[in-house]
């Protein structure tokens, strides 16, 4: 894929995520109304697609509870700001060995494993424009923690997703994923157009460093529409590295708690800053509609 840079961007704030990053910071929604209040500020600062997960109200730990999903999806559908819903599909993968000497039995404590159909299932309950598919199993930060995503569970849950009508937005954590994807278009499990999020310096997937980054993008087919996102301290210096090289910008509390050096951000601020950056490119930050006519999304 050629490095041409993309004049006409839009902004995913992934606004929550699944990990352990609510003792860090209080501007992490927790409850459905705090979530889609988020992603609501979100869309209003610039942000044309929000993704969501949700957590447990209680505990604030992730969660799959189809009644939270449908509680986020209908705020932010109720509110008086436009902007396409982005759900996760990732739960549900989470495998915990016991330890090094002794794998099994698994540790039930945080591991999560479910079927294809359970799965997607508040994807068809709430039917969002777009839902994730991670493209791949990897070993996953520290421990024993592997996300397990097998290749016939994903051709599974991608024939789900598109018999839905929902657009998967294939997350990919290395190069193989990418390979993967490709497959998945190949057996016609995923439709024109292709949506990619690169999923870049996450242990233990691809590192950030941009000549890693430019053999992840060389390896996006050039229909395919992309955005590129980093975690931590480099988060914030991703939205021009994705914009040069052709893509799409995510920023969020899911992937970063910082807006600057020891300042705690929310996600308005988030996007508002990557707003900043792009317009100082000399680029156009697009809305919810042009990114439905882009990728074919079906409003609900």
């Amino acid at each position: 894929m050629p490095l041409a840079m993309n004049r006409d961007v839009f902004i995913t704030c992934a606004v929550t995520g699944a990990g352990d990053t609510i003792s860090k910071s209080s501007h992490v929604p927790i409850t459905p109304k705090q979530i889609a209040d988020s992603a609501i500020d979100a869309a209003k600062a610039g942000a044309a697609v929000v993704h969501c997960h949700v957590r447990d109200p209680e505990t604030g730990s992730a969660s799959r509870r189809n009644d939270l999903y449908k509680e986020v999806t209908d705020r932010i559908r109720s509110a008086d700001v436009d902007v396409v819903l982005n759900l996760t599909a990732g739960m549900g993968g989470d495998l915990i060995f016991g330890d090094v000497e002794s794998p099994l039995p698994l540790n039930p404590r945080g591991t999560d494993m479910a079927g294809a159909t359970e799965r997607v299932s508040h994807v068809a309950e709430c039917l969002p424009e777009i839902c994730t598919l991670d493209c791949g199993t990897m070993n996953f930060n520290l421990g024993d923690y592997v996300m397990t995503n097998t290749p016939a569970m994903l051709r599974a849950m991608a024939k789900k997703m598109t018999d839905l009508g929902v657009r998967p937005e294939i997350e990919a954590f290395d190069t193989g994923h990418l390979w993967f994807a490709k497959q998945l278009a190949e057996e016609g499990l995923i439709e024109d157009p292709v949506l990619i999020q690169l999923c870049m310096g996450i242990p233990w997937g691809a590192p950030d460093d941009l000549n890693t980054f430019m053999a992840m993008v060389n390896n996006v087919p050039q229909s395919w529409t992309f955005s590129a996102f980093s975690i931590g301290r480099n988060a914030m210096a991703y939205p021009a590295a994705a914009v040069l090289a052709g893509g799409n910008v995510r920023v969020g509390l899911e992937d970063n708690l910082f807006v600057g050096k020891g300042q705690l951000a929310t996600n308005a601020q988030l996007v508002e800053k990557a707003v900043q950056v792009v317009e100082g490119m000399g680029a156009r930050i697009i809305g919810p509609e042009d990114v439905r006519k882009k990728l074919k999304l079906t409003k609900r």
